[in-house]
């Protein structure tokens, strides 16, 4: 008997070739190369069926639609809901359009998401931030006045800040497929639609707090570990457990020696294979319920990894020395300490700062 033979295509983005199922999408396909192909992901999230498509963040340009029609697509599309063809030339970062249009994304999406980010518990590992810093621009036109929602409780675990929810649909997607039955979803349309539960039900599950993880803003936070401390202060650590619910593998956040949260394993795409049940993340906060295995590996680029690596092993990012070798001037170390006032007032640097500032010192 013949064994069914998959059907491999042919698809290359940004120059960089590579064979795929038939079946699979650009993302797939692009995450396949590498992180310096890849497009940027909101809403999609691959662990979830039916996810992809509303943000339009991953948007990207078909110069050539495939082997047999060459034709490239007339708009751009979204590469986490679109398959490839066979000999289909996709541009990513190398396309101008897609570079301006994912700027207009990014401006969208910050229409009426608050500047919350010195007090959310997301900050540091929010993907709006690292879309916005990536791929968005450092000013606003907007002038009207953001949304605003009434408050909701969702429980004793599970805090919605509505205001900074994008209408991603994971959390929707997560309770649809992963718990016994969902109480929440998206109500109302257009700039009122918002998250929210069926009658003011409270959110109890066992597997409500995935809704966490796979948030990519800080709309939906836990509230145990509420104001406790900033991401890059905490040291993850790669943890199991014997767990009758779920796969029990985890990550523990410590601060010092206390756990302060409990989190799902995640991908170098910040998605979470394996969802955990509440027991682990809620309940079992001491060092003594679980198997440590190691520190969590976490990209050099993240700032989780902040302060807890070697400074020789870091290499010092290309455009800062850049930035630094047009902007600012070499310094003399071997001149001499000038310790006297009317010294310092004839020094060149004295009098360029004077110069620099001397329509404060008129006032």
């Amino acid at each position: 008997m013949e064994e069914n033979k998959v059907e491999l295509v042919t698809v290359t983005i940004d120059g960089h070739q590579v064979e795929v199922e038939a079946g699979t999408t650009i993302m797939q396909a692009a995450r396949k190369i590498g992180p310096e192909v890849a497009p940027p992901a909101m809403c999609y999230y691959k662990p979830l069926e039916g996810t992809g498509g509303k943000c339009r963040a991953c948007l990207v340009k078909v110069a050539q639609g495939s082997t047999r029609d060459p034709r490239p697509m007339p708009k751009l599309i979204a590469s986490c809901i679109t398959q490839v063809q066979d000999g289909m030339v996709i541009e990513n970062f190398t396309s101008p359009e897609v570079i301006e249009a994912r700027k207009g994304v990014v401006e969208f999406l910050l229409i009426n998401h608050p500047l919350d980010c010195p007090v959310c518990d997301q900050a540091g590992e929010c993907h709006l931030q690292d879309f916005s810093f990536n791929h968005g621009v450092g000013t606003t036109r907007y002038e009207e006045e953001r949304r605003t929602f009434e408050k909701e409780d969702l429980g004793d675990k599970i805090q919605l800040h509505m205001t900074r929810c994008i209408l991603c649909y994971r959390c929707v997607k997560t309770a649809d497929q992963i718990t016994d039955k969902r109480v929440h979803g998206v109500m109302n349309r257009g700039d009122h639609a918002e998250i929210s539960t069926y009658i003011e039900k409270a959110i109890d599950n066992d597997f409500s707090g995935n809704m966490i993880d796979v948030c990519p803003v800080g709309a939906l936070t836990d509230k145990t570990y509420r104001f406790k401390n900033r991401v890059w202060f905490s040291k993850p650590y790669d943890a199991h457990r014997d767990c009758d619910k779920c796969c029990g593998k985890v990550h523990l956040w410590y601060r010092g020696e206390e756990v302060i949260r409990v989190t799902g394993r995640k991908n170098m795409w910040g998605e979470v294979e394996d969802f955990i049940c509440n027991t682990c993340r809620f309940d079992k906060k001491e060092s003594s319920d679980w198997t440590i295995e190691g520190p969590t590996k976490v990209s050099r680029h993240s700032v989780i990894s902040a302060n807890k690596y070697r400074a020789d092993l870091i290499s010092k990012p290309e455009f800062a020395l850049k930035v630094a070798e047009s902007q600012y001037k070499q310094i003399n170390d071997d001149r001499p300490f000038l310790k006297e006032l009317p010294e310092i007032k004839k020094s060149e640097d004295y009098q360029g700062l004077m110069k620099q500032n001397k329509d404060y010192f008129r006032k």
